[in-house]
């Protein structure tokens, strides 16, 4: 059962176990209280405190709270002609002149009714409460027999010994009542609803929003606009002395939009959006809404940040480095031991070797793991594009500059870590600007002057011998003691021989295609491949597995596959191909000497005997 924040204040105490009945049997959950004379205001009043947002009543009591200026949705009990009729016929017993002492709106058809039961019908209609005793002593001095009302009435009829029928409501009126009262009842909640969600809008909108009635009376400020304008209490004051160059009264009276205009207010810049409010083709009001320009530019700056940054993720930890061997488990321990610190790293290590995993598993082992991983191969673009790549650069910078500019990888990479791979292709000019970074903690963008602080982890990485090219004077001295302040060196696959075979499987698993069946090396095929040199280490070693996948139509990997795929001479396929010209070299010699193995042994220049024992080891007949 539905609870409705509805109250019924029944007109008389008959009707009280009338309505608590028809309540009940339509299963609806409200208020009811008994009118008393002179007291249903004080009646719904104490309602109200306990949340009645609705109140259905006879029109007397819906007068006397309009008279005390309550603030409540209202809902009248009407009177049918039946009810009229069921009064009249009551009133009948006392009397042929009927007087009707009540508020107009409750006897509406009553002439009708009285013409058709042929009686004799005073009206002394009322617009209060306190007109009734008047009335009444009206009726009473005018000869009327008998008084129709309300509880009122009667009471002032008992003065003057009159007698009185109350008009009572039929279960139509009142039902109609109810189910009006619950209608206005949801509607109000309806409305609540959309206040609170108007209001959370407005409060929690970055903009500032601030509207106006017709009259440019401020309705609406929320507290960003508060914050923004220092305005206050604004609220009620004329928004053309509050803030007079806002014009935003202009706005109703021309029904323009002024989209776009950048206004000065407590020293701040805004940028400002002002529409009208048009409802039913007429304009009831203007909105007003505003940014400060500098928080656009941050906002701005933050979103390119987190566009251009998307991706930029470290993906790999030090579960996916795989290995058993002595080697690989000693530089896994040294790995997480820098990632400990905030000191650059120099990651050294042949091609394939796996440097960028350990880089990626570092900066995830790191105090930095929420923050962006920006990988960077020094190798890939030309000097020129690589240095507005790392530092950025500003509108303007360069012939083919974006109009908005842009912010550098170091910047991207702020409160992160920046791998530099292939150090060593770093050209001399962007070398001295990275140990400036280094040095200093900050970047300059190219065709700005303007400081930029960076938090930035670096690691760089090579497959070259960086102390020799610093000799060569292609590296500069001081940048390499910058970076070179821990050393990681990452074993080739030869070097670690033992975790070939486990890598090996793993690669396999990984690379046999979905809902395809298990595939197993032979112990030979994994010989072969531990024998193998793997100078593209690890890197060779996938792609080598993954070929195999393909090529491999059998359950279980051969030598010969590995062989294949290695490029590895098959020895005993050498051997059969041998054989086999032989045996084409005696037959094609048997079949131009006609069958005589002599002949057949001259043609070969060999005798006869060797050439019975070629065809003996050969099986030939």
């Amino acid at each position: 059962m539905n609870r409705y924040p509805i109250l019924f204040v029944v007109p008389a105490d008959p009707m009280m176990d009338t309505v608590k009945n028809i309540l009940k049997e339509e299963n609806i959950d409200i208020s009811v209280a008994q009118s008393v004379l002179h007291g249903d205001v004080d009646i719904v009043r104490e309602y109200i405190e306990k949340g009645v947002e609705v109140v259905i009543s006879r029109a007397g009591t819906l007068r006397a709270l309009e008279a005390a200026n309550i603030s409540i949705a209202m809902v009248e009990l009407t009177i049918t002609g039946f009810d009229l009729i069921d009064a009249i016929e009551k009133a009948r017993i006392h009397g042929s002149r009927i007087a009707v002492v009540a508020f107009q709106s409750m006897v509406l058809g009553i002439d009708y009714v009285a013409k058709s039961l042929g009686v004799d019908i005073g009206y002394f209609f009322i617009k209060g409460r306190e007109e009734i005793p008047s009335a009444v002593a009206s009726a009473a001095a005018q000869g009327y027999e008998v008084v129709l009302g309300g509880p009122a009435t009667a009471a002032a009829a008992r003065a003057h010994n009159l007698p009185s029928v109350l008009i009572g409501s039929s279960k139509a009126s009142i039902l109609q009542a109810v189910f009006e009262a619950v209608r206005v009842a949801r509607a109000i909640e309806n409305e609540k609803y959309k206040r609170e969600l108007f209001s959370a809008v407005v409060d929690y909108a970055n903009d500032g929003i601030i509207t106006v009635d017709t009259a440019g009376i401020i309705s609406t400020i929320n507290p960003r606009a508060a914050q923004i304008t220092g305005f206050r209490k604004a609220i009620g004051n004329d928004i053309d002395t509050v803030w007079p160059d806002l014009k935003l009264t202009n706005v109703i009276k021309n029904r323009e939009q002024h989209l776009g205009q950048i206004m000065a207010i407590n020293g701040r810049q805004v940028f400002c959006n002002k529409v009208p409010i048009i409802v039913n083709n007429r304009p009831v009001g203007a909105v007003a809404n505003f940014q400060e320009i500098t928080r656009i530019q941050q906002l701005e700056a933050a979103i390119r940040r987190k566009i251009y940054s998307k991706g930029h993720v470290a993906r790999f930890s030090f579960s996916d480095i795989w290995g058993t061997s002595a080697a690989i488990q000693k530089v896994i321990r040294i790995a997480k031991d820098y990632a400990a610190t905030e000191s650059n790293i120099l990651v050294t290590g042949a091609t394939g070797t796996g440097k960028e995993v350990f880089t990626q598993s570092m900066h995830n082992f790191s105090r930095r793991k929420n923050g962006p991983f920006v990988a960077v191969n020094c190798a890939a673009l030309p000097g020129q594009i690589l240095e507005s790549e790392l530092f950025g650069y500003v509108k303007g910078a360069f012939t083919g500059a974006s109009e908005q500019g842009k912010p550098g990888l170091f910047e991207l990479a702020h409160g992160g870590t920046i791998f530099l791979d292939e150090i060593t292709e770093l050209d001399y000019a962007n070398q001295g600007r990275l140990l400036r970074v280094l040095q200093e903690k900050v970047v300059v963008r190219l065709g700005s002057d303007t400081v930029t602080p960076v938090d930035v982890r670096i690691i760089a990485a090579t497959n070259r011998d960086l102390g020799q090219a610093v000799e060569e004077k292609k590296f500069r001295d001081d940048l390499f003691y910058r970076l070179n302040v821990l050393k990681l060196h990452v074993p080739t696959l030869r070097e670690r021989k033992a975790d070939i075979r486990d890598y090996a499987n793993k690669f396999l698993a990984r690379h046999t295609p979905p809902g395809g069946r298990p595939m197993s090396f032979r112990p030979g095929a994994l010989r072969l491949l531990e024998k193998f040199d793997w100078p593209g280490n690890i890197r060779q070693l996938q792609n080598t597995i993954e070929r195999v996948a393909v090529l491999c139509k059998e359950p279980v990997i051969s030598e010969s596959i590995i062989a294949q795929c290695l490029d590895i001479p098959d020895r005993k396929a050498e051997r059969h191909n041998i054989l086999s010209r032989e045996i084409d070299e005696i037959r094609q010699a048997l079949a131009t000497a006609k069958g005589r193995q002599s002949g057949a042994a001259k043609l070969l220049g060999i005798n006869r005997s060797t050439l019975w024992r070629k065809m003996q080891r050969l099986g030939m007949p």
